[in-house]
């Protein structure tokens, strides 16, 4: 009981902490706070410009591993649907040939208890390897040790490798040793600089593309709005298909030869959790439902639903990658059921996060299945990547010759 108590604080702490940062908290212990967050933004805003300048200067350096690497990331925390941007590509690089790793740090997941890497390292030489989510075989992880984001792309992507390490140069070169891998994905890698990438993928959501403007933790931002110029295309998510001129002037004055794709997240079926029942998206027309998340922009989540024609009889919404309790499920479900919901939807990043015996509630508990749809910048996600990817079209299992202009900037 002390442990929940302990736990409906933190979260309620952190609510506040985003409610300030997103402008919806008034008072003056609100003022106080931002102020305090004001002044921590300055100092992060120096030292990652001090840490950017480092490598610019060849004072740090990063490591080539002599393969194609693709990042993808973002200049903000959380919600601009990064995941399925991430799936899609891999798969389309794997359907075209390609040994695809997709290397990720494993946000939020939970480290090896403390003595089994003590003891790894008193009796081996060698830096302990990455965790292995998925050997393209094979699911070798759960969420809770693989993180959210992994688990979720190893289980949709078979034949491609999957790896977790904050080390993503030692998971890199383990990726191309032990399994042959000629492609490497790094997911949410913006920001990752001792690993460069030949392309950078810059997501921008349209709906909120800077937050306030502010670096963290004052704001969302990452990083300056001006490195919007370190990105090689910017695909602009989550659009409701209207062009954005000021926004695209914006990324213009910052990065005058960036590609913009512009893309939408599009439902596409929903499906039983832990089972592989699938329904149309017209099952939700004129429905009363219950919808739970834990995600950064749950209002989206509840928007496709509604826009599926459901009656949303109740909404419940947890921090981004809350790891649900047997407890907190009961009252989602009790609740739902005290709503007259006909049935449950939640996401798909949170259907990972619910234990198996906790997915058989009295009402059929769904998740939603979301995909990408290429609006502009290319006729659909296969010409986007072999745009991107094999500019000179180049067959997808046909390496540059050693030393060629094409080999040279594969790496």
């Amino acid at each position: 009981m002390p442990n929940r108590w302990f736990r409906t604080k933190l979260n309620e702490f952190e609510q506040f902490g985003i409610d300030v940062i997103m402008g919806k908290r008034e008072g003056f212990g609100a003022l106080v706070f931002a102020a305090f967050l004001q002044a921590c933004s300055y100092l992060f805003s120096g030292i990652v410009q001090a840490r950017l300048w480092l490598f610019r200067k060849r004072i740090f350096h990063d490591t080539p591993l002599g393969c194609l690497v693709v990042v993808v990331g973002n200049l903000t925390v959380g919600g601009t649907g990064k995941t399925p941007v991430v799936e899609m590509f891999a798969r389309a690089l794997r359907d075209r040939g390609r040994k695809v790793a997709i290397l990720s740090r494993g946000y939020k997941s939970k480290a090896p208890p403390l003595w089994k890497r003590l003891w790894h390292d008193f009796t081996h030489q060698e830096a302990e390897p990455p965790r292995i989510v998925s050997d393209g075989e094979r699911l070798l992880l759960d969420s809770e040790l693989a993180g959210d984001e992994p688990f979720m792309l190893a289980k949709n992507l078979p034949g491609v490798v999957v790896l977790v390490d904050k080390d993503r140069v030692k998971a890199g070169a383990y990726a191309i040793k032990r399994f042959g891998c000629d492609t490497l994905v790094l997911d949410d890698g913006f920001q990752y600089l001792p690993l460069k990438g030949r392309l950078n993928l810059l997501l921008v959501d349209k709906t909120n593309p800077f937050g306030n403007g502010f670096l963290l933790p004052r704001g969302i931002l990452r990083e300056p709005v001006k490195h919007l110029k370190r990105a090689s295309y910017v695909f602009l998510t989550k659009s409701n298909g209207r062009r954005d001129e000021e926004l695209e002037h914006l990324i213009r004055h910052y990065n005058p030869h960036a590609e913009i794709i512009e893309c939408a997240h599009r439902p596409q079926f929903l499906q039983r959790v832990g089972n592989v029942e699938k329904r149309p998206l017209a099952d939700l027309k004129g429905k009363r439902i219950a919808a739970f998340s834990g995600i950064a922009t749950p209002e989206s989540f509840e928007r496709f639903l509604r826009e599926g024609g459901a009656h949303l009889a109740y909404a419940r919404r947890f921090l981004d990658h809350y790891r649900f309790t047997s407890e907190d499920l009961r009252e989602v479900y009790a609740e739902a059921e005290k709503a007259g919901a006909e049935f449950i939807v939640t996401t798909e990043k949170d259907a990972v996060r619910i234990a198996p015996a906790d997915a058989n509630p009295s009402r059929p508990l769904y998740f939603l299945r979301l995909e990408i749809e290429i609006l502009r910048g290319a006729a659909d996600f296969q010409e986007a990547v072999g745009k991107i990817c094999f500019p000179r079209g180049r067959p997808a299992n046909e390496e540059p010759e050693v030393g060629s202009e094409a080999a040279v900037a594969a790496k």
